[in-house]
């Protein structure tokens, strides 16, 4: 079976696709698990250092993601999953709300679209967001029947991701999930344009020998998954089988709530033999702003029940990155 993966040439994208190569197999539209043939990672760029190695199984696609012919070409034949990545970050969204809802809404669009054209009903597993919760529903911990009143353009074309999975699920077009993503960390690189960008960077930036900024609440707890329990549990939601999952595809996936001063506290104890670059609250109206419409706490007990994992604590995250970048 082939397996498409939009934003591949990212870091969750590349990791999810050299997982996937590792497992060989995945389940088939057909219900039972099939060889991977390829591994199809389509993004607007690839830099080199992303993807999945050199593996011959591995091809790579260069292209917007709201491109309907590319999609259809891509999500090409009937035996193939859709693991949709691509998105534009929650700082950008507010920035560029024209560019947030091309990107966003036609990507997912595009993607359920070159899904329905196959005769299979393939498997398509979405990435939403917790930021597709807000306002009154966020004062206690939100759960998969929470309603989605979210507070950014981002968390809007996030909720209207879910819908849309859900209705093509509905009339039989896909065998949709939406995976509903805390903060991943901890992000190799440079900073990015969202608003959680920090949560990577409390810890990359001292590191490396840099200063860290921190620009909200130091006590605002924060949900978060390690970025190797995120890409498991990617692979685990596609691996359920639909009539378990029920109507609803939208799904909390497992996070810890941690906050900037719980993760300095970690990382100074996990690195107390690295010379650390400095921790500095300094705090960004906007980004506040945006924090404070996303949920503190949120429930994965649905989650759960289906077969997914939750990290334990803030030291194997950290340890996982001085080992695979460090």
């Amino acid at each position: 079976m082939k397996v498409v993966i939009t934003g591949g040439g990212g870091f969750v994208g590349g990791m999810l696709g050299r997982r996937l190569l590792a497992r060989a197999e995945l389940t088939g539209p057909s219900g039972r698990p099939e060889r991977i043939d390829r591994v199809v990672l389509l993004d607007v760029a690839h830099p080199p250092d992303a993807g999945a190695g050199d593996d011959a199984r591995v091809e790579r696609v260069t292209g917007d993601v709201t491109n309907a012919d590319l999609l259809r070409s891509a999500v090409d034949p009937d035996d193939v999953s859709v693991f949709h990545l691509a998105s534009m970050v929650s700082g950008a969204c507010e920035e560029d709300f024209d560019g947030a809802l091309d990107a966003n809404l036609g990507g997912v669009h595009a993607v359920l679209e070159a899904a329905r054209a196959r005769s299979s009903t393939p498997r398509v597993v979405f990435t939403s967001s917790i930021a597709a919760f807000g306002g009154e529903a966020i004062a206690g911990t939100v759960s998969d029947s929470t309603k989605l009143t979210p507070e950014t353009t981002y968390g809007t074309t996030k909720a209207i991701g879910e819908l849309l999975v859900n209705d093509y699920t509905r009339k039989g077009f896909v065998d949709g999930r939406s995976a509903r993503l805390p903060t991943v960390v901890i992000r190799p690189g440079r900073p990015n344009a969202a608003a959680s960008s920090w949560c990577s960077g409390i810890f990359r930036e001292p590191l490396g020998g840099e200063e860290a900024i921190v620009p909200v609440d130091p006590d605002i707890r924060v949900p978060i998954s390690g970025y190797r329990t995120l890409v498991d549990n990617l692979i685990r939601l596609h691996e359920v089988p639909g009539a378990d999952i029920g109507t609803d595809r939208g799904v909390n996936l497992p996070a810890i709530a941690v906050t900037a001063r719980e993760m300095a506290d970690a990382l100074r104890s996990v690195a107390s033999d690295r010379t650390l670059g400095p921790i500095t609250h300094r705090p960004d109206p906007t980004v506040s702003r945006i924090f404070a419409g996303w949920a503190q706490h949120s429930s994965s007990e649905r989650a759960t029940a289906l077969g997914l994992v939750t990290d334990q604590g803030l030291e194997p995250i950290i340890e996982a990155y001085i080992e695979d970048f460090l």
